[in-house]
């Protein structure tokens, strides 16, 4: 093995062949043809591709951003909504409140209107309750002490009596 690595005193079959100690310029040249062939074939679809990639990327930032917009719209338009429904809430509710008082006070005049009628009515009935009363009681005792032979009635009575309530 120590043999094979080709030895130091000898001379290299590289250097025999071409007459120079390396190959490191040759290896240049070559990569630098390697590296221009592979871009002359790549570098067109590389560029497309990212280009592309590019493009679609700002595709999608374009539909994010008009989603996004959208989205405020719609939150804005949905708060107009919010506060438009708030201020008719409140409305409806003060109206409500308003209607209520007025129900309320009109019940209450009618009430008190109904009751200063019953009170009213039940007065007369107290009084008529108190006619029939004094009635029955003034019959009964007429009825009681005062028979028709008490009552006497001559003619000149029972005309002036008719005249009178005819009159």
């Amino acid at each position: 093995m120590l043999l094979a690595s080709g030895g130091h005193g000898e001379e290299s079959r590289y250097l025999a062949q071409t007459g120079r100690e390396s190959d490191f310029w040759p290896r240049v040249i070559n990569f630098t043809i390697f590296a221009v062939i592979l871009y002359y074939l790549l570098a067109n679809p590389i560029k497309n591709f990212f280009k592309e990639r590019r493009e679609g990327i700002a595709g999608q930032l374009k539909e994010i951003e008009r989603k996004l917009q959208a989205a405020k719209d719609e939150k804005k338009e949905a708060q107009a909504r919010l506060d438009e429904s708030m201020k008719k809430a409140s409305e409806i509710i003060d109206d409500a409140k308003k209607e209520a008082e007025i129900l309320a006070a009109k019940i209450t005049e009618a009430s008190e209107n109904e009751l200063a009628v019953l009170e009213k009515q039940f007065e007369e009935k107290i009084m008529l309750e108190e006619r029939k009363a004094a009635r029955d009681v003034i019959d009964e005792v007429l009825s009681e002490n005062i028979t028709v032979d008490d009552i006497t009635l001559d003619e000149t009575k029972v005309v002036d009596i008719i005249s009178k309530k005819v009159a």
